[in-house]
């Protein structure tokens, strides 16, 4: 089979129906989240710990395709670990918890996680990702932790596009994490 892959990053559920999609379509990359019935958006990361076999099937058949992969997690280093046991090299840290904490001004608990979570997938030579829930306002603090090196803010993005446009909703955006690190 030719691989043609496709500059699509494709969010999917570790079942059989979307392991088949995902082969079958060869995206540049795919993230294995969990996914509950009646969900309207991801709540928490993949219990990778507890279903080490389960995912093992679905890591190996992708990574074999030749397709980027990433779990998406919450920032806890059990579950890190168990990433690296099935041999994944990329994560995605799950930052719901910060961002609604974020509203409540109670976020330095949850901030602090993913910087741990960072650094420890840093130093298993996992890179790290981060995303769910991200804004202007909450992104800052977490573009200045300089182990994760991609941030997924789809959702946001188009959402405020509606009102300010895609071309200047990224434009801020990018300043917004650019100027982080300064």
């Amino acid at each position: 089979k030719k691989k043609n892959f496709l500059p699509l990053n494709l969010e999917m559920a570790a079942t059989d129906e979307m392991l088949k999609i995902c082969i079958d379509n060869l995206p540049y990359a795919c993230c294995i989240v969990p996914e509950r019935r009646e969900e309207l958006t991801t709540e928490g990361g993949l219990d990778v710990k507890n279903q080490l076999n389960y995912l093992s099937q679905f890591v190996t058949k992708i990574q074999n395709s030749g397709i980027k992969l990433s779990l998406f997690i919450d920032p806890d280093l059990d579950q890190i670990d168990a990433v690296s046991k099935l041999g994944v090299n990329v994560v995605e840290i799950h930052t719901g918890k910060y961002s609604r904490s974020f509203k409540k001004r109670n976020h330095k608990i949850e901030l602090e996680r993913i910087h741990r979570a960072a650094e420890y997938c840093s130093k298993l030579g996992i890179d790290c990702h981060a995303g769910h829930g991200l804004n202007f306002d909450n992104v800052k603090d977490i573009a200045k932790i300089s182990n994760i090196i991609e941030l997924n803010v789809g959702h946001f993005l188009i959402s405020n596009s509606i009102f300010e446009g895609l071309e200047s909703t990224i434009k801020k955006f990018m300043k917004i994490i650019n100027h982080a690190s300064i």
